[in-house]
Formats: structure tokens, C-alpha cells, sequence
């Protein structure tokens, strides 16, 4: 019988999930948990660090109780996290981030963008380390909020012991150690891996001069105190493992092995880029994780650097170690699909219909766009949106246009609003952000890559319109894993490493990492459909701008 078995901890946005696996990456038993969400106002989003780590808890001692497992047995657990900035104090209490002043509310969540004017001051500057952003930070990176912390909060800038990245305070919550990933720091707080050498200590791969530069010197002064001096790569055990404490609280072994913890995005990459489809070596420059979720990340490694106008990155070993990562994304992805669905007249219907014949919403949605191809004889469904168009800019855009201050638009609405309406709508919004993933990738190839495979995970990859328009759109193979939480197995990936299951993270991938279904991009009138709409979706922007301009001198 299998006795080591693992276990991977996801924070996600709106919860906690933990997954025990074994060591062929099959899950076991899975637990979610809720947490708590705050948005005081526009642009504002908080979280809890005690909430989020007390549903980990939770979930842990679910899934051991339920899959009736000896701790003894778990070789080890791994953390992934959102991007989330988490303030604590010398005594790694709880610091207020917030307007109401409330010390629980201590986290920043990724999707905040109070650090807008940040961002902008910051990318008025020319500086080397810019170039690792696609020349264009992000307010959902930590150097913009950490900046309007200092402005706006500098009761809690002078109080803070620590500024963490949420899969690092994990990490310290289950340790007690202080220990920086190297994912982490890289991806969002402009740490320079490929600077990182055993020659060098790790302050040295900081620069000093940015800091400067951006207003952050007393960073510079007290050499990284609060923002990580002790960075380590992905799949390293932390210290001792399990601190007695956190033991305790989890239901688990003290000394159990931890692993450096890493972006819930760049965890589903571990749990998705390396199955083997053939017998040929994997050609990691053309494939492209999708991790869909409230936005989806997209990932892609190659064995140089690749500097991509708008995509995050390179950055090296941010992800798989030895590897360059670029990384593009959307900021409004199922939360864009919610709004449009959730804002309309027919959402509480919907939802009493959804619930009476135990389904989602989402699915009497996609009925009802099948329903309406055969009532209008359309060939595909696809042509059901030839005279509706949607530009998904409603939370700004990630990548490659990396603006976030862009707004959404939609072109071709009549005056009517029914649930075919809706539905309709629905595809056209589920079609522009394919759109947007088709953009990402053309940037990618016009800089070295070649993708014609889409592996993708997370709640958007639930739901078949969505998988199809992907693959339709973007014309490449999309293919699911067979273990469909590929971020929680990328965690459990962490956790093996770390514990000592696998040697190292490209191993444990392709032991764990296996495929499921296939979709194929449809051909012929349906791609040509697609040509054409892509052109009305890139001169939608072109629009939105102009009207921009216009508008301009007006406050």
C-alpha cells in the first residue's frame, strides 16, 4: 500500500482549498473553505491573514479525517497563495491596510488597485529593472501598494515588522521562519533572480537604485529587513518543518517538511506543463498554461529570456528552476462573466432555476446558446455573435496592453433585454476574453515562442463554451488534466520535492502531471469567423482610445 502521501494548501481569492495527494499526483481527498472578502471602497479589496490561515486549518484536518490517513504518513505539505500583500507588525500581529482602520484587515488582496497613481509614478521611470515587467509595473505588484502604504498609512508603514507575499506568510505561519520565495519576490516585487548567485548574498540581487529612485530608500537603508533577505527557490524545505504550533493547529506532525511557497498561477503551471503527451520530449516553448479563475494568468517558460512589450517577465526560476518565465494575463476574466450575468434582471431567476434542477447557471446559459444555433440555424454557436461585440477592459488590461486604467465597451445592443439576450451576450463576453488570450499569445510568438497547445485548469475550464472558444479562437489544442485542481497538485508538486519524494520540481512534475481531454480548434468557416472578429475586437480598443483622447481636457 502507498504510504507517503502529500498534501497541497491553494488560497485562492474567495477561498481555501487543500488537497491530499499521492505521490503519482492523485488526489485523495480535497477541502474548501470560504474567506472573507472586504472592499471599504472603489478599488479597495482586503482579506484577513488569521481568516485565511484558520480556513487552512480547517481544510487540512478535513481531508486527513476524511481519506482516514496516519499523519505520520504525509511526507509533506506545500503553500501557493494569490499575489496578496500581507502587513505584519514587529511581533507578526495583524497591521490595518484599510480605510476603517480595522488591524484584522491586513491584507491587500491582488486585485486592489488603490495603487494606480503609484504605478503610474513608478513607470515614469527608466530604469533596468522595468524591463523584468514588461516595462510596465502593475498596482496589482507589491512596489506600488508598498508606496501607497507609505503615503496613505504611514502609521501602519512605520509599525510593520514585515511585508510578506501571502504564499510566504503561509509559510511562516506553518514554520515560523521568515523565508522569501523566489517566485515571489521575482514575479511581483521586482527581486532579480537571475542576479541571485552563491556568490552573492541575497540583498545583492535587490536594486538598490530602483528603490531609490521609486521613494522606498528606507528599504534600501535597513537592507531588505521587511521585504525578504532570505530568498530560496521553489521546492526547498523551510527550517524544520512544522513548527509545534502550527502542528497543533493543523492536526499534523511537527517537522513535517514545508516547502518555499510560490503564486497560486505559477502552482498551476507545475500542475499542468509537465505531462507527457508522446513519446518525444516536451517542447515547453509551445505550450501555454491557462489558469482561469476571477482573472487567468498565462504562463509560458523558455530556456532564454524573452523581453515582451506589456507580458511580465522573463524572470529566471520563477517557476521551473533553470527556466525563464513569461507571464501574461486578464484582470476581469470570470469576474467578468459573473457581471455581466449577476447585473442583469434575469440573475435571481437564473439562480432559482439553477437550484431548483440542481445545476449552475452557467450551464442553463450554455443550454440555452445551443437552443438558440438550432432555432436560427447557425452552423456553430459561434455565429450566434456576429452583430454583438464585447471589449472585456472592465477591469483594465493586464497584458499586453498593461494599462490599467482601460475600460470595457460593448458594441451592437438592441432595445431589448431578454434572457436571449443574455445569453447571447453571455457567449460574446465568454468569446472576448478568448480574444484576449489570442492577443497574449501573438505577442508571445511574435517574440520566440510557437504555441499551439493550450493546457488549461481552474473554474472557467468547468464550463465547455468557455473551453471551446479557447480552442476556436486561438486555434490550438486545448487540453484538460486529468487531475482537473492542477493548482492544488502544483502545490502537492512543492511538497514532494520538498519532502524528498522527487529529487526536484521537473521530475515531480512529469510523475505527476497527466492529461484528459482534448479539445481540437475547429477549422474552415469558424476559424475565418474568428479572423474577422479578432480585427473588430483589437479596433474596439483602437476606439476606446480615441474616445479617450476626445474627452480629455475635461476633468
Amino acid at each position: 500500500m502507498n504510504d507517503e502521501f502529500i498534501i497541497g494548501c491553494d488560497v485562492g481569492t474567495g477561498s481555501v482549498r487543500a488537497g491530499l495527494f499521492n505521490k503519482n499526483g492523485r488526489m485523495l481527498a480535497m477541502a474548501t473553505h470560504d474567506i472573507s472578502v472586504w472592499r471599504p471602497q472603489q478599488d479597495f479589496v482586503e482579506q484577513s491573514s488569521e481568516n485565511i490561515w484558520n480556513a487552512c486549518c480547517k481544510c487540512v484536518k478535513s481531508i486527513v479525517k476524511d481519506a482516514e490517513i496516519n499523519p505520520q504518513n504525509i511526507k509533506g505539505m506545500g503553500f501557493d497563495a494569490t499575489c496578496s500583500l500581507v502587513v505584519l507588525d514587529e511581533n507578526d500581529q495583524s497591521l490595518s491596510v484599510s480605510p476603517t482602520d480595522r488591524d484584522e484587515r491586513n491584507i491587500i488582496v491582488w486585485m486592489d488597485h488603490r495603487a494606480k497613481n503609484q504605478a503610474k509614478q513608478i513607470n515614469k521611470i527608466d530604469h533596468e529593472v522595468l524591463k523584468y515587467v514588461g516595462n510596465r509595473i502593475s498596482p496589482e505588484m507589491q512596489i506600488p501598494k508598498l508606496l501607497w502604504l507609505k503615503k496613505h498609512r504611514p502609521d501602519t508603514w512605520n509599525k510593520a515588522g514585515k511585508f510578506l507575499d501571502l504564499a510566504d506568510f503561509m509559510v511562516l505561519r506553518a514554520t515560523g521562519k521568515d523565508i522569501r520565495s523566489l517566485c515571489t519576490t521575482t514575479c511581483k516585487w521586482t527581486y532579480l533572480g537571475h542576479g541571485q548567485s552563491a556568490t552573492k548574498s541575497d540583498v545583492d540581487a535587490w536594486s538598490d537604485s530602483f528603490f531609490v529612485q521609486v521613494g522606498l530608500k528606507d528599504l534600501v537603508e535597513e537592507e531588505y529587513k521587511r521585504i525578504g533577505r532570505n530568498v530560496q527557490p521553489v521546492g526547498e524545505a523551510v527550517g524544520e518543518g512544522l513548527s509545534p504550533k502550527a502542528a497543533n493547529e493543523l492536526e499534523l506532525i511537527a517537522g513535517t517538511p514545508v516547502s518555499v511557497g510560490m503564486i497560486d498561477a505559477h502552482a498551476g503551471g507545475l500542475g499542468l506543463l509537465g505531462m507527457q503527451l508522446n513519446e518525444q520530449p516536451i517542447n515547453f516553448e509551445t505550450r501555454l498554461a491557462l489558469i482561469g479563475g476571477t482573472s487567468s494568468c498565462h504562463m509560458v517558460v523558455s530556456n532564454q529570456p524573452r523581453f515582451i512589450e506589456g507580458v511580465w517577465g522573463p524572470y529566471y526560476s520563477a517557476m521551473i528552476p533553470g527556466m525563464w518565465l513569461n507571464e501574461g494575463g486578464q484582470s476581469a476574466t470570470g469576474a467578468l462573466i459573473d457581471h455581466i450575468i449577476f447585473s442583469s434582471d434575469h440573475a435571481d431567476k437564473l439562480r432559482e432555476k439553477a437550484d431548483n434542477k440542481n445545476t449552475t447557471v452557467y450551464q442553463l446559459l450554455n443550454k440555452r446558446v445551443n437552443q438558440l444555433t438550432k432555432q436560427q440555424n447557425k452552423a456553430h454557436p459561434d455565429f450566434l455573435t456576429k452583430d454583438l461585440h464585447v471589449l472585456p477592459y472592465f477591469h483594465g488590461n493586464r497584458s499586453p496592453r498593461a494599462n490599467p486604467s482601460l475600460v470595457g465597451s460593448i458594441c451592437g445592443l438592441r432595445l431589448s433585454s431578454t434572457l436571449d439576450d443574455l445569453a447571447v451576450l453571455y457567449l460574446a463576453t465568454i468569446q472576448a476574453i478568448a480574444y484576449g488570450t489570442r492577443h497574449i499569445i501573438e505577442a508571445l510568438d511574435n517574440h520566440g515562442y510557437s504555441i499551439d497547445t493550450i493546457i488549461a485548469t481552474g473554474g472557467g475550464t468547468k464550463n465547455n463554451v468557455f473551453l471551446k472558444q479557447h480552442a476556436n479562437i486561438c486555434n490550438c489544442k486545448l487540453i484538460l488534466p486529468e487531475e482537473r485542481e492542477a493548482v492544488l497538485l502544483g502545490s502537492a508538486v512543492l511538497a514532494a520535492v520538498a519532502s524528498g519524494v522527487y529529487p526536484n520540481i521537473l521530475s515531480a512534475m512529469k510523475k505527476m502531471n497527466h492529461s484528459g481531454t482534448i479539445i481540437e480548434p475547429k477549422q474552415g468557416i469558424t476559424s475565418d469567423y474568428h479572423h474577422a472578429k479578432y480585427r473588430v475586437f483589437k479596433k474596439m480598443y483602437q476606439d476606446e482610445i480615441s474616445y479617450s483622447k476626445q474627452m480629455n481636457t475635461f476633468v
